[in-house]
């Protein structure tokens, strides 16, 4: 999608115009977005699925009043915003929250955000070029996140090796995943491309279907009802918290879970799994105790771009979650590339020969198939004889 500058056609000012939305959460920013708003943000280090779900809201610019890419480690989301050619100002400062209000009509130029005719922020617009060059130089970044991803991982087994070890603390469920293959959805990386190539293999092998918060959503749009629902209960709509889908409620540690607070407003009822990983994490940990067969993941993170990021909390939980579950567990593209539902040649011969039989049967089963037989009979005994008298 290229968007191309607008012009306000009142004054005919350069750069970009449009309502203002601003929160310190990209996620729940993106919830409220239209076409045409300007996103402003507080977002370092911004990320694919970030950057993609500010795309798919048509926003006609980013504001980023944090450092859209710090340095740590590559990140992609600034480079999928250039690439969509929507303007990023980057690293505006904090001023702007106070200056702008949510539904002000803002404009963009050449880094500057005005009010009006007054300048309230003016930062670095990071085009292709300027966000290649950040990437490179980022790279060098890599062995320090290294160092902390290591770190994470150590102190993350100390406190949940039993969960992950021996899967103590897994809570009882009504959902059964005994001898069934289990596909967790999370609303991240290619997540609807996913389920689209999932399509033949969920219609042939009924999977437990679990969503990850929005990924529950994400079921919902691709036409599926989800079997259970796991997170914090916080990206996830109303309507589909109400689909039926038993609810999981990832709590901490210490047992709080804001999402009940959220549930008990709606009328429903959740049970709680404290663990201090990630919910997608979760949702695969849950799967395995209770032995499904295969853990198909959707939209989960498998690289190291990937895991960083989710953020440095989150890598060690991923990381780990994975190593436990091996061979268990299959990213969805591994699936579309080994399962296949194809029409073979001899499968089509046996159809037709299967046709071909069921129509003889019926003319030779009925009166008119006798005198249709007689008919071609007669044909055929004339045929050879003229055969025989011309030879």
């Amino acid at each position: 999608m290229k968007l191309s500058l607008r012009r306000n056609r009142t004054d005919a000012l350069p750069g970009v115009t449009g309502p203002v939305r601003l929160d310190r959460r990209t996620k729940n920013l993106t919830k409220r977005l239209r076409p045409g708003d300007i996103a402003v943000i507080d977002h370092a280090d911004l990320d694919k699925v970030s950057a993609e779900a500010l795309i798919d809201a048509k926003v006609s610019a980013v504001v980023n009043v944090a450092q859209s890419c710090t340095g740590s480690y590559p990140n992609l989301g600034p480079g999928i915003i250039a690439d969509a050619g929507v303007p990023l100002v980057d690293n505006v400062g904090d001023e702007v929250f106070t200056a702008l209000s949510e539904g002000d009509t803002a404009r963009v130029d050449e880094g500057i955000v005005y009010r009006d005719s007054e300048p309230v922020g003016k930062g670095i617009v990071l085009d292709r070029a300027r966000v290649d060059e950040l990437m490179e130089s980022a790279k060098e970044g890599l062995s320090t996140q290294l160092e902390a991803f290591t770190a994470n991982t150590m102190e993350f087994l100390k406190r949940e090796r039993e969960l992950l070890l021996d899967g103590v603390g897994v809570p009882e469920v009504r959902t059964s995943f005994a001898r069934r293959h289990a596909l967790v959805v999370v609303r991240g990386y290619d997540y609807r491309q996913d389920l689209a190539i999932l399509k033949s293999y969920i219609r042939e092998y009924h999977p437990v279907l679990v969503g990850v918060d929005g990924g529950a959503d994400a079921l919902v749009e691709a036409g599926y009802t989800p079997d259970m629902i796991v997170g914090d209960m916080d990206s996830v709509s109303d309507e589909t918290l109400k689909c039926g889908a038993e609810l999981v409620v990832h709590a901490y540690r210490d047992g709080r879970a804001p999402g009940f607070a959220r549930l008990e407003k709606l009328g429903l009822e959740g049970t709680p799994f404290p663990a201090t990983g990630t919910s997608e994490d979760v949702a695969m940990l849950l799967a395995d105790a209770k032995s499904a067969e295969l853990i198909v993941a959707v939209g989960t993170h498998a690289t190291l771009v990937e895991f960083l990021d989710k953020g440095r909390s989150g890598m060690a939980s991923t990381f780990l979650t994975r190593l436990r579950l091996g061979p268990k567990l299959i990213d969805a593209k591994g699936v579309s590339r080994l399962h296949h539902t194809r029409i073979r040649m001899w499968q089509l011969l046996l159809l037709l020969a299967a046709g071909l039989l069921a129509i003889a049967v019926s003319i030779a089963a009925t009166p008119a198939g006798q005198e249709w037989l007689d008919v071609l009979q007669a044909r055929w005994d004339d045929f050879t004889y003229w055969i025989q008298e011309t030879l």
